[in-house]
Formats: structure tokens, C-alpha cells, sequence
């Protein structure tokens, strides 16, 4: 089992969610298995970033160890990426707050950021919105692979177009909450169990 990470738009590997699976990963000796890169501000950038690891884990070619053996976990942003690679690699994924309609959503954003947790400065330009809208996938023949965490109260998100897109996925609509999830820790146990479960 291999499981990759994939952070929001402005934020890092150092995200409390991340930390804490990264954490539950390791107290169950799986801590070689985890991955949570830095994401670059360019999709196409990021996207290519995780197709090259997931190729340096299990080949080119071999789609069928990569179906079963990998675990693609995205939050927000990050969770239309792991979206999008769990099509093209029919893995499983989390996806907790996930961006749906990543080129309408993001195009607001276009302009000068800085990182959560680092301060660091970034450009997310017009041509990156593109990026989104050329990799977005089509609704999924499979909903069972995914595992949904969708916050009510989420700010930021319409929670409801996460029902409509992950409609008979396995999950949680989580009654209130926020964008960030910050009761992350009660649901912590729910989301390892969907990790960990043998693949189909």
C-alpha cells in the first residue's frame, strides 16, 4: 500500500490533516508508505509531479498494482487532483472538502498568494485555470472507490456539489464543521478504516 497526499490551494505537507494521517500512517508502521509532496502552483505542474512519483512506485505500465496498491488522499484543491489521478490510475482516493468545479472555482483566485504555513509568495495565473479545465475527468463509472468527507459548514465550498459529484460514495456529510475540517481528529478512525481495507 502506498499513499499519496495531496494538499489544498496556499497550503503545505504541514497541514493538520496531513500530520495527523502522516502520524497514523507511522504509529501502524506505515510510515515508508506515506507521501506528501509540496505542491507547485501550476496544475499541470502538480499533476505531472504525482503521475512521476506513482511511476517510480510502481512502473509505467503496471496499472493493475497501482490499481490495488495505491491510496490517493486530497483535500480541497487537492482533492480535485486526487480526483483525477484515481480515474486515470483506478486507485482508490479520499477526498475531504474536494474543489468539484476546479476551473470555476479557482479562476477567483487567479493573482498573488502566500502559503499558510511558510509565508512564501506565489503566482496563480490565468493559464493555470486553463490547467485545470484540460485535466478535469468526467464523473465516475465508480463511485465505491472513493471515500467522501463534506462539511456543511464548509465557507469556502458548496458541500453539495460534493454530494451530487461523489453520490454513492462511501463517507460522511459532516452537519456543520468548516473548510479546513477542523474536527479532522473524530473522523480520523472512519477515514484509516477506509485506507486500510483490503481493495476489492
Amino acid at each position: 500500500m502506498k499513499v499519496l497526499y495531496l494538499h489544498g490551494f496556499r497550503s503545505s505537507p504541514a497541514s493538520f490533516k496531513s500530520r495527523l494521517l502522516e502520524q497514523a500512517m507511522a504509529q501502524r508502521g506505515l510510515h515508508d508508505d506515506w507521501y506528501s509532496p509540496q505542491l507547485p502552483a501550476s496544475p499541470a505542474a502538480a499533476i505531472a509531479l504525482c503521475h512521476d512519483w506513482i511511476r517510480s512506485q510502481f512502473g509505467d505500465t503496471n496499472l493493475k498494482d497501482a490499481a490495488s496498491e495505491l491510496l490517493i488522499i486530497g483535500s480541497s484543491l487537492g482533492g480535485f487532483y486526487a480526483y483525477c489521478l484515481a480515474e486515470h490510475w483506478q486507485c482508490r482516493a479520499v477526498v475531504l472538502n474536494p474543489v468539484v468545479h476546479a476551473a470555476r472555482d479557482l479562476a477567483t483566485q487567479v493573482g498573488s498568494h502566500r502559503h499558510f504555513h511558510n509565508d512564501e509568495p506565489f503566482e496563480f495565473l490565468p493559464e493555470h485555470v486553463n490547467e485545470l479545465a484540460d485535466m478535469a475527468a468526467p464523473p465516475t463509472q465508480n463511485p465505491e472507490r472513493y471515500y467522501l468527507l463534506a462539511s456543511t459548514g464548509d465557507e469556502v465550498l458548496d458541500w453539495r456539489d460534493m454530494r451530487q459529484w461523489y453520490a454513492g460514495s462511501h463517507g460522511h456529510i459532516i452537519e456543520g464543521s468548516d473548510h479546513g475540517i477542523s474536527d479532522f481528529a473524530d473522523w480520523l478512525p472512519d477515514v484509516m478504516d477506509f485506507i486500510l481495507q483490503p481493495p476489492r
